[in-house]
């Protein structure tokens, strides 16, 4: 019996052999205690995950420094190319989000590999700033492409009572994956120096197209329920629930199963998809055209949390050395507490400690990262440079946490909030606010820092209570009316 195998304890959702199966004794109990989904037939889904953050990790941040040493450019050729390719990049998001439409998640998943493949061999042969921004193009196209793909695929491969653990697993994989990357960059470039970039190039392509084959093998269709034509007839695991009011209802759409449920993966979401470009009405009889705004304000929404990420990277750096006086080493310290508290902390917390309701868990985010600006800010008031890296550290430990409780969440929410929100259309919304405040951070930091240390903290913190207050409005629609869920769905054996 394979774990993709179909019938009574072989199928996805089944008990016994099959993926999803119950955990019995005490690797169960520790999974529970772990906050962990059950990944038993998940292998090929883990280690692509794995494989394409360890590419990220290994030479994604050394992209300029290759070109300039290696192909001898001058940093601002080098990084107006790369400004160039990540630009032309943009339109791929959209073209993603129809191709995902008409093929699924899984080949535009393996589509995106092979494109980021290709992008990096185009980095051995590219000597002048117009092919560096055609090798940009290619690798940042992939990564749109991919993340485009990524939430839809998890709906669509897991059970959709572990849909939010999931979330946090593949986040914690990711921030596992290029941690492991970046350490072995860092290890290869202090052993052999920077003529190892040369050999890191050429060891990323092939790691892309294993990742490719890894996704090519991952099947692309949402797993079966017991009230589905062919579902497994032994039970699919249900959350937990302490109190017959706590127990999801099956009517919310808010519930991660809507998510994954094969008439929103294609019936229903065609059925909203279409109505909503007609201002139609979903079949609770709310405005389709009111889901569609929603689902922009969503995106809205997620793009200073965008913005936040791409701190640690751009921003830290230079604030640490030249506002504050500190050691160069300051931002790699503070990025290795970030990198290590979501890697072991983002599924435990987010099955024992996240709210309920995905906006309550984005709302407690938004709220803990408005926090960190202020703490990230204290060092900068002349009267408390001396309490710097108390300071700072506080700041990186309430960002790791605003990162642990949001992201699941939105990235639940992002698959949740409309009928057809797992659609590619509507990911390649998504996306396109991760895309566009990534390429604007950089401008946007630098700016504000050189006009003032206390500015990007300002600026960011107050963009955080505007998301704050926004957040409320991103209740999804819910079939036949019905509350939403008193708890959050948990892995349970």
């Amino acid at each position: 019996m394979t774990a993709t195998g179909t019938g009574t304890g072989t199928g996805r959702g089944g008990a016994g052999t099959g993926r999803g199966g119950a955990g019995t004794g005490r690797p169960g109990r520790v999974r529970r205690a772990l906050g962990l989904p059950a990944t038993g037939g998940y292998g090929l889904f883990i280690t692509g995950n794995l494989i394409d953050s360890l590419g990220n990790g290994m030479l994604l941040p050394l992209g300029l420094l290759y070109f300039t040493t290696a192909r001898d450019l001058s940093p601002a050729a080098a990084g107006a190319a790369v400004t160039a390719g990540q630009l032309a990049a943009l339109p791929a998001v959209l073209l993603a989000g129809r191709f995902m439409d008409r093929h699924g998640p899984r080949r535009l998943t393996v589509v995106a590999n092979v494109a980021g493949a290709a992008g990096f061999v185009c980095f051995l042969a590219a000597h002048r700033p117009w092919q560096v921004a055609c090798a940009y193009f290619l690798v940042q196209s992939g990564v749109n492409a991919y993340y485009t793909a990524q939430r839809t695929l998890i709906t669509r491969t897991v059970p959709p009572g572990e849909i939010r653990a999931w979330f946090a697993f593949t986040g914690s994989l990711r921030n596992i994956g290029i941690g492991a990357g970046a350490a072995l960059a860092a290890a290869a470039l202090a052993l052999f120096g920077t003529g190892a970039l040369t050999w890191l190039v050429a060891t990323v392509a092939p790691l892309y197209l294993i990742a490719a084959g890894c996704f090519a093998g991952v099947p692309d269709g949402p797993p079966p329920t017991p009230s589905a034509p062919g579902a497994a007839t032994a039970p699919v695991r249900t959350p937990t629930a302490t109190h017959p009011s706590d127990a999801p209802h099956p009517s919310d759409a808010s519930h991660p199963s809507d998510a994954a449920h094969p008439s929103d993966a294609a019936g229903a979401a065609g059925e909203a998809h279409t109505a909503e470009g007609t201002g139609g009405t979903d079949r609770t009889g709310g405005t389709l055209g009111d889901g569609t705004r929603r689902y922009l304000l969503l995106v809205a929404c997620n793009v200073p949390f965008v913005l936040a990420q791409s701190m640690l990277s751009v921003l830290i750096a230079l604030y640490a050395t030249r506002s504050l006086g500190l050691p160069a080493w300051t931002a790699s310290v503070l990025l290795v507490v970030n990198t290590v508290l979501v890697s072991t902390l983002t599924s435990p917390l987010t099955a024992h400690a996240a709210p309920a309701r995905a906006r309550h868990g984005i709302g407690l985010g938004y709220a803990l990262l408005a926090a960190a600006m202020l703490a990230f800010a204290v060092p900068a008031v002349p009267a408390a440079v001396s309490a710097a890296w108390p300071a700072l550290l506080v700041a990186v430990v309430l960002f790791s946490l605003a990162e642990i409780f949001y992201s699941p969440a939105m990235n639940e929410l992002s698959v949740t909030l409309t009928p057809g929100a797992a659609r590619g259309s509507r990911q390649s919304l998504y996306q396109l606010s991760w895309a566009l405040g990534n390429i604007t951070a950089p401008v946007l930091f630098t700016t504000l820092l050189a006009a003032g240390p206390l500015l990007p903290w300002a600026v960011q913190g107050a963009a955080c209570l505007l998301a704050l207050i926004a957040v409320p409005a991103l209740e999804p629609f819910r079939r036949g009316g019905g509350r939403p869920p008193g708890r959050t769905p948990r892995c349970t054996p």
